[in-house]
């Protein structure tokens, strides 16, 4: 095996918004920092949502889905047993790159789900202990929003003023005022002006399949420059296939397949998993070792247990009169919190989040999401169809919280492997029935509020297929390593010098959308490691 670069202090395995966040901050401390990336730089002309083809475009090479995209960076997920399609994009930047960029902040009670409703359990810190993180990557990412939500405690303002919500935020609101029911402009990491490295947004609506006009905060835009300016190193097409221990029980690097298939070996003296929700567990299982057969840092059984996905159902309004909805951003207009807590006399727990999202092109509306058969979707029927409902609609989007679940887990695939011969990962999902009980309740409101708003027509999607953006919880943090992957830090509990800063770690999923949390937890994790540098474990 051949040494690509000197030994790191700290090796990063994923580049996208944990990991970007992780080297920014550790190189600017003056730490050695590597970063392994199993995708690549995609460059803004490779996007094609200023292009007319770009529609045509998304349906493959830009789908979120990495089984129909199918592009070399990808590896393939086995999804026999799940309900939902996991999302995901290899890349500098992760799937920042592809993501709708909602930027929420959890609620307080979403770290206190045990103590507040006895399912699930509460997390290691509190939204309080979050809170100054939350403030910091908020001006790191440049996000746009307003101040004053009243489903939230005080906060600090965004340092963008918020997006206008447009012909179909009017609309949504409307219907929201007339049932008293709470809705506030959403905050999105998307710039209303020019801010940093990002370009003020063009209003395209296709932030999802990447921003030509670079007026998104993808962290290949935010924190990579940065990091790569104070000295971080970045290697791509790099797949990691092992973390490797020393003879004292500490990991010591890892082993990788170049693009040329060669095998690598990256030393280091501490490693961070930042692969996601899916690959984090996954790399931690393809690194079992006599100590640990079931999967490196595993002593709890509990790594790849718990996954949540935030299951989404939808409804969408058709309206008489143009409403301009397919401009953007692509992922919400207004946002409501109006059921969100739990009240034990809907018959489940926990809530759900709304977004008013605009439905698109002619190839982004919805309709065939909400089951309408072939002959309605295709040939004249399709062009009379665009001709009364396209700009005339738009969609309640429902992201229902995820409580965790043993049984929803990701293991190593028996058969499948990715285009490396490496084991690919499988993925064991299913809705619980507190989850039904939740959209079902949602589903109704969310038409009540289509009538309110005065829509004469309206579809359904009871649970979109290829919903599962949000990876999470699958090395949780907790402070008792008979029930957690790691400390509130990160830390393995097994591994003293292995950590994990990704979406992995979550206790519970709330029912926001988990990139700001995300990014935030990464923050207060890489700044209590350089905080104690002097005492992080190293491998030998």
């Amino acid at each position: 095996m051949n040494k690509k670069a000197d030994r790191a202090e700290v090796l990063i395995i994923g580049a996208g918004v944990s990991g970007a966040i992780a080297a920014k901050h550790l190189a600017e401390a003056g730490v050695r920092v590597v970063c392994l990336e199993q995708g690549r730089k995609v460059e803004p002309e490779e996007f094609y949502g200023d292009k007319p083809e770009w529609e045509l475009m998304s349906q493959k090479r830009w789908h979120p889905n990495p089984n129909v995209r199918d592009q070399p960076t990808d590896y393939p997920i086995d999804v026999s047993e799940s309900d939902v399609n996991p999302l995901m994009y290899s890349a500098v930047g992760g799937s920042s790159v592809i993501y709708a960029a909602h930027w929420q902040r959890f609620m307080p009670s979403d770290f206190r789900v045990r103590t507040l409703d006895g399912v699930a359990d509460d997390w290691p810190f509190k939204y309080e202990d979050l809170e100054p993180f939350y403030d910091l990557v908020d001006i790191e990412m440049g996000v746009s929003g307003l101040a004053g939500d009243p489903a939230y405690p005080p906060m600090s303002p965004p340092p963008l003023p918020p997006h206008p919500i447009g012909a179909i935020g009017r609309r949504a609101a409307k219907g929201m005022n007339d049932l008293g029911w709470h809705w506030w402009p959403a905050p999105q990491a998307i710039p209303s002006r020019p801010y940093r490295n990002l370009s003020q947004c063009a209003r395209r609506g296709t932030c999802m399949q990447g921003c030509p006009e670079q007026a998104k905060a993808s962290t290949d835009l935010t924190h990579w420059p940065d990091a790569l300016k104070s000295g971080a190193t970045l290697i791509t097409g790099a797949r990691v296939r092992q973390i490797t221990m020393d003879a004292q029980g500490k990991a010591n690097g890892a082993i990788y397949l170049d693009r040329e298939g060669a095998e690598q070996f990256q030393a280091a003296e501490t490693v961070i998993l930042c692969a996601n929700g899916i690959g984090t567990p996954r790399l931690l299982q393809l690194s079992a070792t006599a100590a640990y057969p079931d999967g490196l840092a595993n002593s709890s059984g509990l790594v790849g247990r718990n996954l949540m996905m935030h299951p989404f159902a939808a409804v969408v309004g058709y309206f008489d009169d143009p409403m301009e909805s397919w401009v953007g951003p692509a992922g919400q207009a207004i946002h409501s919190m109006q059921f969100y807590e739990t009240d034990e006399k809907r018959g489940f727990v926990r809530g759900a989040k709304w977004n008013a999202m605009p439905t698109g092109g002619p190839l982004g509306m919805r309709s065939v999401y909400g089951g309408k058969p072939l002959e309605e979707s295709w040939g004249a029927t399709l062009h009379q169809s665009t001709k009364k409902r396209f700009g005339r609609s738009f969609e309640w989007g429902i992201i229902a919280e995820d409580l965790p679940s043993l049984d929803n887990r990701v293991v190593l695939d028996d058969t499948l492997i990715d285009s490396d011969g490496i084991s690919a990962p499988k993925v064991i999902y299913k809705n619980s029935e507190n989850t039904e009980r939740l959209l079902a309740f949602h589903l109704e409101r969310a038409k009540e509020a289509m009538m309110a708003s005065g829509a004469t027509d309206m579809s359904t999607t009871e649970l979109m297929r290829d919903c599962g953006w949000h990876l999470m919880g699958t090395c949780r943090m907790g402070n008792d390593p008979k029930n957690s992957v790691t400390n509130q830090w990160g830390q393995c509990h097994d591994v003293p010098n292995l950590y994990i800063f990704d979406g992995s770690l979550f206790v519970t999923s709330s029912g926001f959308n988990p990139t700001a949390t995300i990014a935030a937890i990464a923050l207060r994790c890489v700044a209590h490691m350089i905080e104690n540098r002097s005492s992080v474990v190293v491998a030998s």
